[in-house]
């Protein structure tokens, strides 16, 4: 119970924070750099290390990859059905086909599951959502926008995002014990990413413009939470017969709202920011209603 209303709190207070103006617009900013910098890699170092490695993750790699894949065609033809312009498109695609599998996705996991079942949601997200955003997500917004992009930057920004080089790190140092300090500090390191992300997206949170974008918001957010997660059902469970907590975590993270970092590069790359920020605004409060529904659902598999 305490999980939750520290998750209900620190969402509350990052509304409370921009409603007052007592932080500056660029405290997100700030509170994700701490995030990405310091509070995911200690959390990396620290639950990698221990993972005890199970064959269902690899479903847990493979997840965001196959959401994406999917909401190529569904969005691109679901688009020109309510004739939608291409960087609507692209922003669909970006935001709807990739889930907040760390700011949102890791608390929620060590809310409903606890918290050693966190490495499977650090799988997913590493292995899985970065580097869709860094692969394919760059190819798509590119594309909407008519840019260009090249292997090299992709290649670079995937090197040198830190949680993702504490993976490797945390991969490399399984075989050593970590001293009783080190776990210390890296857990109280850790203990930051739930009350700062949840504050973050709290203090982000925009509602403006609705009206306009009301058709390709429900067409996104129906495929984020349901559709999507759905999908994942009939591919993992019944096609291919897994099941497991680690795979009932697997298919809760494709239930996630959408990606606050697609938004970011949705809106670098000038696809319709407004349903961009509308798809993160509304997404995330209504997934805390759809995630309980799908962790309910979940329970049999």
């Amino acid at each position: 119970m305490h999980n939750f209303v520290l998750l209900i709190a620190c969402f509350l207070i990052g509304i409370g924070l921009r409603k007052t103006g007592r932080f500056p617009e660029s405290a997100a900013a700030t509170l994700n750099g701490f995030i990405i910098h310091v509070s995911l890699p200690a959390i990396t170092l620290l639950h990698i290390h221990k993972l005890k490695l199970d064959p269902t993750l690899i479903y847990s790699a493979l997840m965001p990859w196959l959401l994406f894949a999917a909401a190529i065609p569904f969005f691109w033809g679901v688009g020109k059905l309510l004739r939608l312009d291409k960087p609507s498109i692209g922003v669909l695609i970006l935001v709807g086909g990739l889930g907040n599998t760390s700011f949102v996705g890791l608390p929620m996991i060590e809310a409903y599951y606890g918290k050693e079942f966190l490495p499977v949601g650090l799988i997913v997200d590493q292995f899985g959502s970065f580097l869709v955003l860094s692969t394919l997500g760059i190819a798509v917004a590119t594309y909407c926008s008519s840019g260009a992009v090249s292997a090299g930057m992709m290649l670079r920004k995937i090197l040198l995002f830190p949680p993702f080089q504490a993976l490797v790190i945390a991969f490399l140092l399984r075989p050593v014990p970590y001293p009783e300090w080190l776990i210390i500090v890296l857990q109280r390191l850790g203990d930051t990413l739930t009350p700062l992300a949840l504050a973050s997206v709290g203090f982000q949170l925009h509602f403006a413009g609705i009206g306009g974008e009301l058709k390709a918001l429900s067409t996104g957010l129906l495929y984020k939470l349901l559709i999507g997660p759905a999908l994942m059902v009939l591919i993992f469970v019944l096609l291919l017969g897994g099941s497991g907590t680690t795979l009932q975590v697997t298919i809760f993270e494709a239930a996630m709202a959408p990606m606050i970092s697609a938004g970011i590069i949705a809106n670098d790359h000038q696809l319709n920011p407004r349903l961009s920020n509308l798809m993160i605004g509304i997404g995330i409060p209504l997934s805390f209603l759809t995630l309980a529904l799908w962790h309910w659902l979940l329970r049999g598999v």
